[in-house]
């Protein structure tokens, strides 16, 4: 039997229309938990009486004519309005709960939209009750990764932690300070071990960035080969192997907040190019891809090496160098605030306590003053080094002379026990001694000592340099340096 077309007059239809739609509220009725509708301006304009309860309102009054938002945070109701387009499942946090919701345009006579209206369907919707529950987990699991990563990367110093009241040291403080009241570059020159990491922490977390992340990278550590990506990160496929999604670099990583670049001078002159045109631009490109994305990022960088010299000789660039050198802080070597060096070492060995769980330890007046003879090449860092091994080698709580006499050069003993004869006003027999000290040039008694803590270090490792390198604290390429060197002295 043919089938008969069914025609409706226009009168007929927009009475079928407004039933369907009667019949389809009074569904969504006995299906949803509650509705919400705001007009096209974002603000509330109606709410029912189970909305009301789940928000735990008695008067509707609190908030007809409110912005939705100050009701619900994160409502996506003024998005429909500006799409036009409904979001018809969709998942939304509310205190410590999850629902299930769909939001919908409302349209005048014309189709314009007017408004729109928000449906939470959780307690009516059964079988979705296990998805919300997966969700809920997924995203306090998520919650609690974001926390741990965000701690990672969080400063990890504070200008309490460069430890020392010398005026060499309150001075670099005062800089500090001054520095992280400007969003600008900032040059951290010294040598090895002088704390410019401490230092970069410290500026980081007094700034405006201090809630954004602080990302450190080591030029020395990172292979030539892997910087770009490094950097810059990776789009999806980009090379053979590559992962299938993207792989963001250290300047997305560090978005909003502080770009470490420690040992900058050791950056090779292809990447140097990039980097002076992401601090202009601000401004990144994904290796393998042509899509350039916005960043916000402070850069602070440090060097050991001397920046001027490596631009005359062409391996550094200079305008890179005026790009970074925009604020210059120059860190003093141990040797020149020594009366830093008691308080530093109740602050390192109070580190090594809590950190290795050895006995509290002391340094003796008489200590301190041994190690105030020895010029520090490696600075703080070589000091931690000593004071470690002398907790290990030592069942002494407070560490003694002859706790530290085996670890430094035999010049500075010798040093030492001749100051203390003079100071005695005798000899080794007892008779008076008018003679004082044997002194040489600083600069020829520095690098006599360099000279004996380096082959000592080579001696006791074996003639390996990275063993060596770790024996006194210092970096492979700190300790590659001080090789070449001598080599070149000898």
């Amino acid at each position: 039997m043919p089938t008969q077309s069914v025609h409706h007059t226009p009168d007929t239809s927009a009475a079928v229309r407004q039933h369907a739609m009667r019949a389809l509220f009074d569904q969504f009725d006995s299906l949803y938990e509650g509705a919400i509708a705001v007009d096209c301006q974002g603000r509330i304009s109606w709410i029912d009486d189970k909305y009301m309860s789940m928000l735990g309102l008695r008067d509707p009054q609190q908030v007809l004519g409110r912005d939705i938002e100050q009701v619900i945070p994160n409502s996506l109701l003024r998005e429909v309005i500006r799409t036009a387009q409904p979001i018809l499942l969709d998942i939304m946090e509310f205190g410590q709960q999850s629902f299930v919701v769909t939001r919908l345009p409302l349209r005048d006579a014309g189709g314009e939209v007017v408004g729109a209206v928000g449906f939470v369907l959780y307690e009516r919707l059964a079988h979705l009750k296990p998805l919300v529950a997966k969700f809920a987990t997924l995203q306090q699991e998520l919650d609690a990764a974001r926390r741990g990563l965000a701690e990672h990367r969080r400063a990890k110093y504070t200008l309490d932690q460069f430890v020392g009241e010398a005026p060499a040291t309150v001075e670099i403080k005062r800089q500090a300070r001054r520095a992280a009241q400007q969003d600008v570059s900032v040059l951290l020159l010294g040598e090895t071990g002088t704390g410019k990491e401490i230092l970069a922490n410290a500026i980081h977390a007094m700034s405006a960035r201090a809630g954004a992340p602080f990302i450190g990278v080591n030029m020395a550590a990172v292979p030539e080969s892997l910087l770009e990506a490094e950097f810059f990160g990776v789009a999806p496929g980009a090379y053979t192997g590559a992962d299938k999604k993207a792989r963001e670099g250290k300047f997305k990583l560090a978005d909003g907040g502080t770009l470490f670049l420690d040992e900058i001078g050791d950056m090779p002159l292809p990447v140097q190019g990039k980097l002076l045109r992401v601090l202009q631009e601000q401004e990144i490109e994904l290796l393998g891809s042509n899509k350039v994305l916005k960043i916000d990022v402070r850069v602070i960088a440090a060097t050991s090496v001397d920046l001027p010299a490596l631009v005359a000789q062409g391996r550094f660039r200079s305008d890179l160098y005026y790009r970074l050198n925009v604020l210059p802080i120059q860190l003093p070597p141990l040797r020149a605030r020594l009366a830093d060096l008691a308080s530093l070492c109740d602050a390192l060995l109070q580190q090594i306590f809590e950190r290795n769980g050895t006995r509290r330890r002391a340094v003796t007046p008489a200590a301190c003053a041994l190690l105030a003879r020895y010029p520090w090449p490696g600075n703080v860092r070589e000091l931690r080094n000593v004071l470690e091994r002398a907790c290990i080698l030592s069942d002494r709580a407070r560490l003694d002379v002859d706790d530290f006499a085996a670890m430094l050069p035999a010049e500075v003993n010798a040093d030492l026990a001749a100051g203390e004869r003079a100071m005695a006003g005798h000899d080794g027999a007892g008779a008076t001694s008018p003679a004082s000290p044997a002194v040489r040039p600083y600069a020829e008694a520095l690098a006599a000592f360099d000279r004996a803590i380096v082959e000592n270090a080579l001696a006791a490792a074996n003639g390996n340099v990275p063993a060596a390198a770790r024996l006194l604290g210092l970096s492979r390429a700190a300790m590659y340096k001080r090789v070449a060197a001598l080599s070149r002295r000898a």
